[in-house]
């Protein structure tokens, strides 16, 4: 039997925070040709009157193979890389946020296909501190507080930063398969329920459904992380977390926020972060925000479908999107 792995991952996937945190290869420059490309798709949509979200690949037209290249090559660091990538080249003082988001939508589009992100069916996520933390529907994404490690419904996850806080906010990833290698070698007594299905309170559905943390399938490690979805999806299905998987839980939590694993960093307005939500957890630190709604932190979202997902198995089905009218309007 082979669906529980049961020997470390040493692909360049199990990165730990403590050894890439100096290095410059998970960023990379967008070329020149690209910079370019993202330019003259700006021309294409102002020619006709359009703005993101409402266009398609065939709206903004890149033939350059080069260019096309590049794109393909971020999409397979993504996959079969360190899971994440954050892009720079974009000179956010050259634009205004429409035509930001609309050539971050244009990128997205030549990169995958991007999917709803609530029930209203919003294909653009806007990250900002805006909501009230008083009500319990606010999403953590909405305020400024402290964002626990997760990953999202979609294959890949994308983050452009327009505004950057007045203090604080900064960006934390952890690997997946770093995090697994550490359960293996110290806590190998928990693994399998890890394994085992948890009830998720998946948004998008009407009720709960069984999904497991770790999913090993065709060679490939799957994740997806939601603690906060687990508990709620038990409390609705009225089948209480047992102490042990809740220790399970603490124990993945714990890992997940050991120095020497997470990577820090601080996205600059311009710059670009793409991570697979099957290998790659994400989060951010508490900030604090300018009293003017115009000044304050603000990121654009997108979660695509991506052409080259690895394969997942019956039982950890895909995610991709929240379906149109269902579910919490998030």
């Amino acid at each position: 039997m082979n669906t529980i792995l049961k020997s470390p991952i040493t692909d360049k996937c199990a990165w730990r925070g403590e050894d890439i945190a100096q290095q410059a290869d998970w960023i990379h420059q967008l070329s020149i040709a690209t910079l370019k490309a993202l330019d003259d798709c700006l021309v294409q949509l102002a020619q006709k009157q359009l703005t993101a979200p409402n266009f398609t690949q065939s709206d903004v037209l890149i033939s350059d193979a080069e260019v096309l290249k590049e794109l393909a090559e971020i999409a397979e660091e993504l996959e079969n890389g360190y899971g994440f990538i954050v892009l720079r080249g974009i000179d956010a003082a050259k634009y205004n946020e429409v035509q930001m988001s609309n050539m971050y939508y244009a990128l997205g589009l030549y990169l995958g296909e991007p999917v709803t992100q609530n029930a209203r069916g919003d294909l653009i996520g806007y990250v900002e501190n805006i909501g009230d933390k008083k009500q319990k529907m606010t999403r953590v994404y909405e305020t400024n507080s402290y964002l626990p490690y997760h990953s999202d419904m979609s294959d890949v996850v994308g983050l452009m930063s327009i505004r950057k806080a007045k203090q604080g906010g900064l960006s934390s990833l952890v690997s997946s398969a770093s995090v697994y290698n550490t359960i293996l070698e110290k806590y190998p007594e928990y693994l399998s329920y890890f394994y085992h299905p948890a009830w998720y309170d998946h948004l998008g559905e009407v009720d709960p459904s069984l999904s497991p943390i770790f999913s090993y399938f065709e060679g490939k490690l799957a994740c997806r992380y939601l603690r906060a979805y687990i508990e709620l999806g038990h409390e609705r299905r009225n089948i209480p977390l047992s102490q042990v998987q809740i220790d399970a839980l603490n124990l993945f939590d714990q890992i997940s926020h050991d120095a020497a694993l997470k990577l820090d960093m601080m996205l600059e307005p311009g710059d670009i972060q793409f991570c697979n939500n099957y290998c790659v957890m994400h989060s951010r630190n508490a900030f604090e925000d300018y009293d003017d709604l115009a000044e304050r932190r603000k990121l654009l979202r997108l979660w695509l479908k991506m052409p080259n997902a690895r394969k997942l198995a019956k039982d950890f089905p895909g995610r991709n999107g929240i379906p149109k009218g269902l579910g919490q309007a998030a």
